[in-house]
């Protein structure tokens, strides 16, 4: 269990990559690196969102001038994605560290059993102190290819890989109480603990030269991860220091700060939020290991079902007589669970082929009723 140790998303936009130019600021790019690696030494976890896919394909390319056509892009993404993680492994190489490259669309993490896989890669990446370089799918994608979306995305990410923190880097140094280009009297807000209306006026358009996405869609993100128990902050990607010293509580950029822990928003979800698919039925051992432990169900424990899940619903767990005892997300679908019913966990992979973990439900995807 973690102590004084975090998993931090600091998600990256083109502005910050390129530092207002058109071309890759490898000198700024080695600057987070080393931000990065430090704290990675430290113990924490770190995850890079990264925009900046169809800035390094226009600079292969050399097409600094080429139209801005749907096409187009996805051309200059599927060029830039390749040599833009080339860049981050380099660099990340200088400290001993590897990366492990994601590329994701809303759809990846829309889908129950696409976000788990996702989950399941980035936590193994995390495990094996791995760096994952994510990004937008922008070379296959339809729509997703808009302003902003990174914001969106560095989100969904964090709460995809259980997040303490997401740092929205970009080319402000803060959310301001106006607009600081036109407006001189114009405070930076450096905490907030409840995002209302009004912090989203604050942010004004989608864009207007508030960073790659603008500042509208950084409030969108911070409201989806605040949500989720997250801490965020947004801050200049260019102020010295500025991961280590966000990561540190130090006063940087806007700090949207929160009292809920991340499991106690997500047991809130599996128990208000969600819609139950299913029953698993549990024995004795399984139920005293459940209540009065604190335990994950093991397959070990489960004597059946009822009705057609799959991994990734959210299913009550009942004892013998009937009673209700938890609901959680289950890791295999319900056809998958009756083969694996009575197993030990070592057997699940002989049994099935494949593992979605040790457990059929983890104790922090489970809420006692």
């Amino acid at each position: 269990m973690k102590t004084n140790t975090k998993t931090i998303v600091v998600k990256l936009g083109t502005s910050v990559l390129t530092s207002g130019t058109a071309k890759l600021d490898r000198s700024h790019m080695v600057e987070i690196v080393r931000q990065c690696a430090q704290l990675q030494k430290q113990g924490h976890q770190i995850i890079v969102v990264t925009s900046g896919a169809i800035a390094a394909g226009k600079e292969h390319l050399n097409m600094p001038d080429i139209a801005p056509t749907f096409a187009n892009k996805q051309m200059l993404a599927a060029v830039g994605q390749g040599q833009l993680v080339r860049e981050w492994e380099n660099l990340f190489k200088i400290y001993g560290l590897h990366v492990g490259q994601m590329l994701l669309t809303r759809a990846d993490l829309d889908d129950h059993v696409r976000f788990l896989n996702a989950r399941d890669t980035i936590k193994t990446l995390l495990k094996h102190r791995i760096i994952p370089v994510v990004n937008e799918n922008d070379a296959v994608a339809t729509s997703e290819i808009k302003v902003g979306d990174n914001d969106n995305l560095s989100a969904l990410v964090a709460l995809l890989a259980d997040a303490d923190q997401l740092l929205l880097l970009t080319d402000q140094k803060g959310l301001f109480t106006a607009d600081p280009r036109s407006n001189p009297d114009a405070q930076l807000l450096p905490e907030i603990a409840i995002i209302t209306d009004e912090i989203h006026a604050l942010a004004g358009g989608s864009v207007g030269g508030l960073g790659t996405g603008g500042m509208a869609t950084k409030i969108e993100s911070a409201t989806v991860a605040h949500r989720g128990g997250i801490e965020v902050v947004i801050a200049s990607g260019h102020k010295n220091n500025v991961i280590i010293d966000a990561v540190n509580n130090k006063a940087v950029g806007t700090r949207f700060v929160n009292d809920n822990s991340r499991l106690e928003a997500r047991k809130n979800w599996i128990f208000a939020g969600s819609t139950i698919a299913g029953t698993i039925i549990v024995d004795d051992g399984a139920e005293q290991a459940i209540v009065d432990s604190g335990s994950s169900l093991l397959p070990k424990g489960i004597r059946g079902t009822t009705e057609h899940f799959l991994r990734g619903d959210v299913v009550v767990i009942s004892n013998l007589a009937g009673n209700e005892l938890a609901r959680g997300v289950v890791r295999y679908k319900s056809i998958d669970i009756e083969k694996i019913k009575g197993l030990h966990s070592d057997q699940i992979e002989a049994c099935l082929g494949f593992e979605h973990g040790r457990v059929a439900i983890h104790r922090d995807d489970l809420v006692l009723l």
